[in-house]
């Protein structure tokens, strides 16, 4: 596969499938292709269903053939996060407990993409149970990032991430519990979209993820692709009662109708967290950049949010040993070490703090909620530092200047998980060593339409063209 194919959008591709100036079959086989030459380096890819790939693809170009429409995403190869099911591949969680389950079904998410004409290629990597901000797990070892693979992609979305910025499929399943898509796609230069909880559905799942604080979205390099996405997948879906009803318009639609007037709030760090000085020179600059492309002010604001950080991860531990307390004890030498200290946490966690949690995080709730009365948009830094070494561990400081908590490398995510907000992340720059930098949009919850809008407006003034050509020579 040549580049320029390579790092087409999906958009670009299912046009030029549609159009029949570009056969599903040959577009299939030039991934597949790709992903033997290129994955070797990266580890994005786990498992590929190459035979079903290929066969799905001959199908397609049957219906093209007679005339039928072929879907929104006619021939589009994708890859699904090993968190989330794929019929006939197996569900790993990344956990030698789990190697072998195969699932019987797709997941909600999956099957609409199927639908729409989207080929699946494969499982992509993710640390177990999508655990830590960088993807390593025991079974399928590290997954290294595209723009230099001695660092990581992020995590918990880490192959789906590699497997986009290195192209090898336009778009990747995603989920984001405490940043999992927006980690990975600032690490790698990518677009990701966290919706508002329950925007996209979860399940069904033979294995039912308990955690309250995660929403699905997608992973691509280009704004479009992610507003393609969500068109195809949202609604509600009765196996997810946390789910939402259908939008009832066009997120691809509405792209190009960004409002005037918007107040734009600039925190850089919450109140609370720590940031590189290359990281936050870059973020700065972005805003800069965003404010003059929307023709608005942006007010840097004091506002100081509760941190949130030990009771996300608290809550999350005890939701891990609710679920699975009775399998770690059968299993416990197969475990990794961070997870299997995590789901002990879990187990010593009291009702009494669960409420002292919560009530934390309904605290942080108001704050947000008291800064979106004032407005429409919040920017913050994605991530305090540049990706770091490809196995671990987090970063402890940032330009020199320890974190007051471990949990702060990823400071600027958890919160909107803990309040549900939609929140996406844009390539802002480089830092100092040439990898990506990220700039966060939040804004009220269901308003995926004024993120997708403002991510296509700061799109046209840094388009997302250029991308890492790693390994060279391949």
């Amino acid at each position: 596969m040549n580049d320029d194919l390579a790092f087409a959008p999906a958009h670009v591709l299912a046009g030029a499938v549609r159009r029949r100036e570009l056969s599903p079959v040959a577009l299939v086989e030039a991934t597949l292709e790709r992903i033997a030459r290129i994955n070797p380096a990266l580890n994005a890819f786990v498992a590929l269903r190459a035979d079903a790939a290929r066969a799905e693809a001959r199908a397609l170009a049957d219906r093209i053939a007679r005339g039928e429409d072929p879907g929104p995403l006619a021939g589009v190869p994708f890859g699904v996060k090993d968190l989330e099911d794929l019929a006939g591949l197996p569900t790993t969680h990344g956990s030698v407990p789990f190697r072998s389950h195969v699932a019987k079904t797709d997941s909600t998410q999956v099957a609409r993409l199927r639908r729409a004409g989207a080929i699946a290629i494969g499982k992509t990597n993710t640390p177990e149970f999508g655990y830590t901000a960088f993807t390593k797990n025991r079974i399928f070892g590290v997954t290294r990032n595209p723009w230099n693979l001695e660092r990581t992609p992020g995590g918990s979305s880490g192959g789906s991430a590699a497997a986009v910025a290195g192209g090898l499929v336009p778009l990747a399943t995603a989920s984001d519990g405490g940043g999992s898509v927006r980690i990975p796609a600032c690490y790698t230069g990518a677009f990701g979209l966290k919706p508002t909880f329950g925007r996209v559905p979860r399940g069904p799942f033979e294995f039912r993820d308990w955690i309250d604080t995660v929403s699905y979205g997608p992973l691509t390099r280009c704004v479009t692709d992610a507003a393609l996405f969500l068109d195809v997948v949202a609604g509600y879906d009765p196996h997810d009662p946390d789910s939402l009803p259908a939008a009832g318009y066009s997120w691809v639609g509405r792209l190009d109708e960004l409002p005037g007037g918007l107040r734009i709030a600039y925190s850089p760090t919450l109140g609370y967290a720590r940031v590189a000085p290359d990281v936050r020179r870059e973020v700065e600059r972005g805003v800069e950049v965003l404010g003059k492309a929307l023709g608005r002010p942006v007010d840097a604001i004091p506002d100081r949010l509760t941190d949130v950080g030990f009771a996300w991860a608290a809550l999350n531990a005890f939701q891990l040993h609710a679920q699975l307390g009775p399998i770690v004890e059968t299993h416990r030498s197969e475990w990794g070490r961070g997870f299997i200290t995590g789901v002990d946490l879990g187990a010593r966690i009291t009702a009494a703090q669960v409420g002292q949690y919560q009530r934390q995080r309904l605290q942080l709730i108001e704050e947000v909620a008291a800064i979106f009365t004032r407005y429409d948009l919040l920017l913050t830094p994605t991530l305090p530092t540049a990706a770091f070494a490809a196995g671990g561990p987090l970063p402890d400081s940032a330009g020199g200047e320890p974190f007051e908590s471990p949990i702060h490398a990823v400071a600027f995510t958890y919160p909107f998980n803990m309040t549900g907000h939609p929140a996406a992340t844009v390539r802002a720059g480089f830092s100092d060593d040439g990898l990506p930098v990220g700039l966060q949009l939040v804004a009220e919850h269901g308003r995926e339409d004024l993120l997708l809008q403002v991510a296509r407006a700061w799109e046209r003034v840094r388009p997302f063209d250029e991308w890492p050509r790693l390994p060279r020579g391949a």
